[in-house]
């Protein structure tokens, strides 16, 4: 079985990769979302081991010194981080992980794991952005002038994902990524143990003859 890649999704707010990991999520089955652990209260509904890892404060900061995530922070007075033992066993089982985190995590991630895809979701335009956060009806200018002034700190991070890819159409948009995720299953390196088995056979033979 192969293993499975590890796959960083970023955006800006408003530029749908929620609904692009959704859409993935949906339309194939060898996707797994990675589950987060938080140190805050789980809401009414919320179960632990499905939305979140619910965590008290004192189990977070021993997993932090256990190096127990891949990648943490802390919002508001509480942690969140990714679990690398969850994540390795997906990707162990063949499964392609998605993982949607701020750009200051994912750059930790890609520390840690060099073979890990970094993909950027951004719309076509700072025209576009600011119209799909204004019809979300959901937000008060303020906040919206909010997100508009952090899209410009995040834009000058994009040059260091691996692809950018432009959420104009969302169906396009998620065909799309899908195509980039599988193309990685190529990489060299994922094809580590491939390598060896075939170099070790080459080389057999060549003794074998001589």
């Amino acid at each position: 079985m192969s293993k499975g890649v590890l796959t960083i999704v970023s955006g800006f707010s408003g530029a749908g990769k929620g609904t692009v990991m959704k859409g993935l999520l949906a339309n194939y089955d060898n996707y797994a979302l990675s589950i987060s652990a938080t140190t805050r209260r789980p809401r009414e509904g919320e179960q632990d081991g499905r939305e979140y890892f619910f965590k008290t404060r004192e189990e977070f900061e021993q997993m932090i010194a256990e190096g127990a995530f891949i990648e943490y922070a802390q919002y508001v007075e509480n942690y969140y981080g990714t679990p690398k033992a969850y994540v390795e066993e997906q990707l162990a089982n063949g499964k392609d992980v998605l993982l949607e985190i701020e750009i200051q995590g994912a750059l930790q991630v890609k520390k840690l794991r060099p073979d890990a895809l970094l993909i950027f979701i951004t719309p076509p335009s700072a025209e576009i952005l600011e119209q799909r956060l204004t019809g979300r009806g959901t937000e008060t200018p303020e906040v919206i002038a909010m997100r508009m002034n952090r899209a410009v700190e995040e834009a000058a991070y994009m040059d260091a994902y691996d692809y950018i890819i432009i959420n104009d159409q969302l169906e396009d948009c998620i065909e799309k990524t899908h195509r980039l995720i599988q193309s990685q299953h190529a990489a060299s390196s994922l094809q580590s143990e491939f390598i060896c088995r075939i170099q070790r056979e080459l080389k057999e033979r060549k003794e074998s003859k001589a």
